[in-house]
C-alpha cells in the first residue's frame, strides 16, 4: 500500500484544499460530514439541510432485520465474570440475539480458549461479529494493534470474526490535524493486516472524535479521520449515543460560529463504511456535558425508529452493506443507575429492537 504524502492537508492558508478534495472524492462534501471543510471552501449549501424524512413504517417486520441484532459483551461484563460465557450466551439466545461483539476474550472468566469460545457461540446459534482491542500501549507485551498486530488479527480470524477493531480514540499523537493524519496511517496499516486475513478493521467513536483540531479549530477531527483513512481498509462503527453527544458538544466552533451536523448524514454519505452500529439510548439531561445520560434502548429520547429505518431502507447503489445493530450500555452493571441489572438491559433492549414496526 502506498503512503500518502506527509505534507499537511492542502497548501491554502487554512490547510483545507486537499482535505476538501478527499472529502469530495469520497462522497462526504455537501452533507454534514463534510460541513467543516465545505463551509470554508464556499460549498456548504446543504450542510444545514433538513433531516431526512421519517421513512414509512414497516408493519410486518421488526425494526432490526433478522440476523442483524447483536450485543457488545462489555454490557454484560459482570454476568460473564459471575456466570461464564456459556450461561450468558444461553440467555442471549433466549432474548433473540443473533451475534456478539467481544471486549476481551476472557472477561474475568479465567483461561478459556478461542476454540471453546467459538464452540459456545455455535452451540447457542450466535455469531461473533467483531471485537474491541486496544489501539496502542507503551508496554510491548500488551495486547493492542500497535504492539501485537499479527496476534490480534490471527485471533480474530481463529474465532471466525468478520471484523476486528478498536474503541480507542485516534488521539495517540495529539489532537492536531497532523496528529490525526498520523493515526490514520496507523489505522490504514491495521486495515491492510486485517484484510490480508479476510477481516475488516474498524474504529468505534465516542463523543470527542467530533471535536475540533487544536491547531486548526475550524476543522472537525472526525472529518480528518474519514478523509485520511483508506475507505477500502478502514471502516467505522458508529456509536449512535456518543455521536449525538458529540453533536450536543460540538455544533459550535471554538470561535462561536455554528457548525451543525447530524450523525446520520455521515452514514448516508458512505453507508458501506459503517458495517456496525452501537445502539445505545440516552435520555435528555441538561446537567450532563453530553446532554444525555444512558438508559435501556427504547427508554430514551434518541429516535432509533427513524435512524435505523433510514439506514436500513436506503438504496444500496451497488454496495452490500449488511449493517449490524449492536446493543450496548456502558453503565448497565452499575446498580446505582441500573438496579434491574445488565441481563435485564439486554432483554428489554432486544425486545424493543425486535418488535414489529408500528
Amino acid at each position: 500500500m502506498s503512503r500518502r504524502p506527509a505534507t499537511p492537508a492542502g497548501s491554502t492558508p487554512d490547510g483545507l484544499e486537499a482535505l476538501g478534495h478527499r472529502l469530495r472524492r469520497r462522497g462526504f462534501l455537501g452533507v454534514a460530514a463534510g460541513a467543516t471543510a465545505a463551509a470554508l471552501l464556499g460549498t456548504a449549501g446543504t450542510a444545514g439541510a433538513a433531516p431526512a424524512p421519517h421513512p414509512a413504517p414497516h408493519p410486518h417486520g421488526p425494526l432490526v432485520p433478522p440476523g442483524r441484532l447483536g450485543i457488545q459483551l462489555y454490557t454484560l461484563r459482570d454476568q460473564t465474570e459471575q456466570l461464564g460465557f456459556a450461561r450468558v450466551f444461553e440467555e442471549l439466545r433466549r432474548y433473540g440475539y443473533d451475534s456478539v461483539e467481544f471486549a476481551g476474550y476472557t472477561q474475568g472468566t479465567g483461561d478459556i480458549t478461542l476454540r471453546r469460545l467459538k464452540r459456545l457461540m455455535r452451540d447457542n446459534g450466535l455469531r461473533g461479529i467483531g471485537s474491541h482491542v486496544g489501539y496502542h500501549s507503551d508496554n510491548p507485551d500488551d495486547y493492542t494493534f500497535a504492539t501485537q498486530l499479527e496476534k490480534v488479527v490471527d485471533d480474530a480470524a481463529a474465532l471466525g470474526l468478520p471484523h476486528v477493531g478498536t474503541a480507542a480514540s485516534p488521539d495517540r499523537y495529539g489532537r492536531t490535524v497532523d496528529a490525526w493524519k498520523r493515526a490514520a496511517e496507523d489505522f490504514n496499516t491495521y486495515g491492510a493486516a486485517a484484510r490480508a486475513r479476510g477481516l475488516k478493521f474498524y474504529q468505534h467513536n465516542h463523543q470527542m472524535e467530533f471535536g475540533f483540531a487544536e491547531d486548526k479549530p475550524h476543522i472537525r477531527l472526525y472529518d480528518v479521520l474519514l478523509a485520511e483513512t483508506d475507505p477500502d481498509l478502514v471502516f467505522l462503527e458508529m456509536d449512535i449515543y456518543w455521536a449525538y453527544a458529540g453533536r450536543h458538544r460540538f455544533s459550535v466552533r471554538p470561535d462561536g460560529t455554528p457548525a451543525p451536523f447530524d450523525p446520520l448524514d455521515y452514514v448516508l454519505a458512505a453507508p458501506h463504511r459503517y458495517p456496525l452500529f452501537h445502539v445505545k439510548d440516552g435520555e435528555h439531561d441538561e446537567a450532563s456535558p453530553d446532554g444525555l445520560h444512558m438508559v435501556d434502548v427504547g427508554d430514551g429520547d434518541l429516535d432509533y425508529q427513524r435512524f435505523i429505518r433510514t439506514v436500513r431502507d436506503r438504496p444500496r447503489h451497488g454496495h452490500r452493506t449488511g449493517h449490524h445493530w449492536l446493543v450496548e450500555r456502558d453503565d448497565a452493571v452499575d446498580p446505582a443507575v441500573n438496579p434491574a441489572g445488565s441481563l435485564t438491559t439486554a432483554r428489554r433492549s432486544a425486545a424493543y429492537l425486535n418488535r414489529r414496526g408500528r
